[in-house]
């Protein structure tokens, strides 16, 4: 009976564990989104990178459809464009950016039949204008509302080609259609997203014409977007993703092997066009914030947003997680 009496006693000393344990300290959960172009498809690596958050990654077709995903709360982080932050303030939706990642990935080519020469904007120019005189503009495709589709307003308006009245736009939503566009001449040039326009070129379907990076936004792209409500909520989820993206630009910055690796297990491409599309790829975790208005401003101008949010878009730059993740200050970091 003593017996009994002492391993009764013995067990009433012993801490009970809680049922769940993981309740006393939730890791940090984060749904993050990305599009289907070369530089969109590492983030699908960034869960190799996550420390101390348990982070699910999502591809969507395009950076319109990551957007609509993060403002609809279906994600809580976003891999768009510099292009998307600026229209989604504009729409006066709440969007924060907290990390750059990768720059680059837009070149218009141009089909076989309007025999262009590269970078020969005297030409074009006049072939545009002999086309609408003629009543039948140039087809000009992109993926509207795509940095692409910026880039290439940008560029024509910098050289005195009106996109709105001097060229018919044709809107390609899926980048991935862009190449047999050009193939049954529905268009006389597409300005496309890497590894697409390499596909383009490789396949035969089209020429390179131009980088269009003589505008304001520059070869600006890829940016990472939250929502407030999700810092207030999940400030070390928040923090976790943008370590993961900041690790991420610095492996890629030594060694492209995963990032080919990737773009052909995501897309199909042959790991040639995906070597080729890097070239016009430049990874870069730095939020560039004189250019981020410039492009504001550019995009009124090219009437693409109806207001000015130059104020907003300074505002909603959130360098702190960028800070924590590097160890630099913001002038460092693109402030």
């Amino acid at each position: 009976m003593k017996f009994v009496l002492k391993l009764a006693f013995a067990a009433a000393l012993v801490p009970l564990t809680p049922a769940n344990p993981s309740t006393a300290q939730e890791i940090p959960k984060i749904k993050l989104g990305y599009a289907k172009c070369a530089h969109c498809l590492p983030m699908s690596l960034t869960p190799d990178y996550a420390k101390n958050i348990s982070l699910e990654t999502i591809n969507f077709n395009s950076g319109n459809d990551v957007l609509t995903a993060l403002v609809s709360k279906s994600i809580d982080v976003a891999q768009v464009t510099y292009l998307h932050y600026i229209t989604a303030l504009d729409k006066g939706l709440d969007v924060v950016a907290v990390s750059g990642q990768i720059n680059g990935g837009s070149e218009c080519v141009s089909s076989n039949k309007l025999d262009l020469p590269g970078e020969d904007w005297a030409k074009f120019k006049s072939l545009t204008t002999k086309a609408k005189a003629d009543g039948t503009p140039l087809k000009v495709a992109a993926s509207r509302g795509n940095a692409q589709d910026i880039h290439m307003r940008g560029a024509f308006m910098k050289q005195g080609i009106d996109p709105n009245k001097d060229i018919q736009f044709v809107n390609i939503p899926n980048p991935s259609d862009h190449l047999a566009a050009l193939q049954r001449g529905d268009v006389d040039m597409i300005c496309s997203v890497e590894p697409f326009a390499s596909q383009i070129k490789m396949a035969g379907a089209g020429k390179h014409f131009v980088l269009p990076y003589d505008q304001a936004a520059g070869n600006l792209t890829n940016l990472i977007v939250t929502r407030s409500d999700v810092i207030a909520s999940n400030k070390a989820g928040v923090q976790g993703t943008v370590s993961a993206v900041v690790t991420l630009v610095d492996v890629l910055k030594k060694d492209q092997s995963k990032w080919i690796e990737t773009i052909t297990k995501l897309t199909g491409l042959d790991a040639a066009v995906a070597k080729e599309a890097l070239v016009n790829a430049y990874p870069d975790y730095s939020i560039h914030m004189s250019s981020t208005l410039a492009i504001a401003d550019m995009m009124r101008d090219l009437k693409y947003i109806s207001s000015d949010v130059s104020a907003t878009a300074k505002k909603n730059i959130d360098y702190s997680f960028l800070m924590a993740a590097t160890g630099k200050p913001k002038s460092a970091l693109g402030e």
